[in-house]
């Protein structure tokens, strides 16, 4: 006779220690591992709100929590990684979720620690839980400007002086800030075949509350509800995308009958955008360096009902080897990055880049824009982006390549494709823009916009 095995439901602390472990130790991605754990350990619907809540929040207070906690632990370095896990996740629970009473929170940290250890250890969990309990937060006193930031927002201390370097102190203090708070759920209305108002009565109808977005006029945020599961979504009638990631397209300033280079396309957002607004003319041919990814692109585009896109698996500084020089009308480069940016949805990123490894991007990104240069017709448009805020990654990039690149020059028309909210709001600049999270509570992003003189 056949058996069967299915996968025991476990403690929802259980299971968020278990995601936050991994993370901690194999640098895992949060989204990810929180997808496969809600999966795999059958988390109900009820609790996978606790689950997602106490995961990104711990990940996102990591060194304010740690702060808070360092009177109670004599000796951190000799503490096994999972108590130390447990204890933040437990002091997260008890100080920023009103919901979750503190009793609740510690005995539930006490049992786990039963379970996954000994009865010294959960006596151990108890005693520093309860000894916060009793005390209290104490409030983060730092002498230095930017280590009170660092420990306040939870941000290494060597990019909060970074940023600071780069745009003050008050700035990155709202930068950082920003981040904290949860993400604008918003998606990309196809407004080839619909109007907004025509999705957003069809979401009315699904039960669904959205609204207009305030930033792109391609956009709709949502209230309440979830879009992937609609019949909007599912025939094409939105794609989930951030209002700042949106306006990367428009700034091509894209004509019909066009053909039109992403250079860097996975998972393919801005690909099928730039296909809509071609509306159903022309061609966009994406990049991607990884076959999975380009999979992920085709799977849009069948979504959408896109029939102008041509996919193609190859590293983007190749690509001249397989088309002409002068092919295109208009190339994107959404450069890889540091990702910065988008920590609000990724809050694990700050802790796993450094400096070196945004060197390392800057000269990545240099590299695939000379690579694609020779590819943009006399005339054409070139538009740089990356979903960071570092200099190094985006101003740096662009004005070494305008001079090494004489024949290039700024688009000072960019800010005319843009709303106009992005006026007296975002960081502009001679055809770039900076936006970072607190300007509109979106992603952080960057935008440059290049002409080739003709």
């Amino acid at each position: 006779m056949k058996t069967t095995t299915t996968t025991k439901t476990r403690n929802v602390r259980e299971v968020t220690l278990d995601i936050l472990l991994q993370i901690e130790k194999n640098q895992a991605y949060s989204n990810l591992l929180l997808n496969s754990a809600i999966k795999h350990h059958q988390v109900s619907s009820i609790d996978v709100g606790l689950l997602t809540e106490i995961v990104y929040g711990t990940i996102q207070r990591k060194l304010t929590l740690d702060y808070y906690l360092s009177p109670y632990l004599k000796n951190p370095g000799k503490i096994e990684d999972w108590v130390v896990i447990l204890l933040r996740m437990t002091l997260y629970q008890m100080h920023y979720l009103t919901r979750v009473p503190d009793r609740a929170a510690i005995f539930e940290a006490v049992e786990v620690a039963k379970k996954r250890g000994h009865k010294g250890i959960a006596s151990m969990v108890n005693g520093v839980l309860r000894s916060v309990q009793r005390a209290g937060i104490r409030p983060i006193d730092c002498k230095d400007d930017m280590e009170q930031l660092s420990i306040e927002t939870s941000f290494p201390l060597w990019l909060v002086k970074r940023w600071v370097g780069q745009y003050g102190l008050e700035e990155t203090r709202q930068l950082c800030e920003a981040t904290l708070q949860h993400p604008i759920s918003s998606a990309r209305v196809n407004r080839s075949i619909h109007s907004v108002d025509e999705v957003l009565k069809k979401l009315a109808d699904e039960d669904i509350i959205a609204q207009r977005g305030e930033l792109s006029v391609d956009s709709v945020t949502i209230d309440k509800g979830n879009f992937i599961h609609t019949t909007a979504y599912q025939e094409g009638f939105l794609t989930i995308q951030d209002e700042s990631s949106m306006l990367v397209t428009r700034a091509l300033g894209i004509k019909e009958n066009e053909v039109i280079l992403d250079s860097c396309a996975a998972p393919g957002g801005k690909t099928t955008h730039i296909a809509e607004l071609l509306q159903n003319t022309g061609k966009v041919v994406a990049v991607d360096l990884h076959e999975h990814k380009v999979k992920l692109i085709n799977e849009q585009v069948a979504r959408l009902n896109l029939s102008n896109v041509e996919t193609l698996v190859m590293d983007s500084r190749k690509l001249l080897d397989h088309f002409k020089k002068e092919t295109f009308d208009r190339i994107l480069v959404d450069a890889p990055c540091s990702g910065l940016g988008v920590i609000r949805r990724k809050p694990d990123l700050k802790y796993q880049k450094n400096e070196k490894d945004i060197k390392a991007l800057a000269s990545i990104q240099s590299t695939i824009l000379e690579s694609v240069v020779p590819l943009l017709k006399k005339g054409g448009t070139l538009v740089y982006s990356t979903c960071t805020m570092d200099k190094e990654e985006n101003d740096e990039v662009v004005e070494r390549f305008l001079e090494s690149h004489p024949s290039f020059e700024r688009d000072r028309e960019l800010i005319e494709r843009l709303p106009n909210k992005i006026r007296g709001n975002a960081i502009y600049k001679d055809g770039q823009i900076q936006i970072l999270p607190h300007h509109f509570g979106t992603d952080g992003f960057f935008i440059a916009c290049l002409r080739k003189r003709v």
